[in-house]
């Protein structure tokens, strides 16, 4: 996939996370992380953040996030949402969901 416009999800509220993209000229992905618990999942917040990009096979991003205590849940939910829009899928018709039949 490719970046397509700069965007971003979520909030500075309290159990949120604040994800900005754009892309870069670097060649590699960048993650900036300034979190109230970094010192404890800083690692696994960019991890987080890392596997949404490469779900999306995603190179040359920057992402700028802003975390206030998000469960990973909602990391990867802002995450997507702001690759989504990033790369010009911001429509429900883009978005989908597989079922499993059993």
């Amino acid at each position: 996939m490719e970046i397509v416009k700069s965007s971003s999800a979520g909030t500075l509220d309290s159990c949120d996370i604040q994800i900005r993209i754009e892309s870069n000229e670097i060649g590699s992905n960048e993650i900036y992380l300034k979190s109230v618990v970094e010192k404890q999942f800083g690692n696994q917040i960019k991890a987080l953040i890392n596997d949404v990009l490469d779900k999306h096979n995603l190179k040359s991003v920057t992402v700028n996030a802003v975390d206030r205590g998000a469960l990973d849940c909602t990391i990867r939910a802002r995450v997507e949402s702001a690759v989504m829009r990033a790369i010009g899928r911001e429509s429900l018709e883009d978005w989908s969901v597989i079922h499993h039949d059993k």
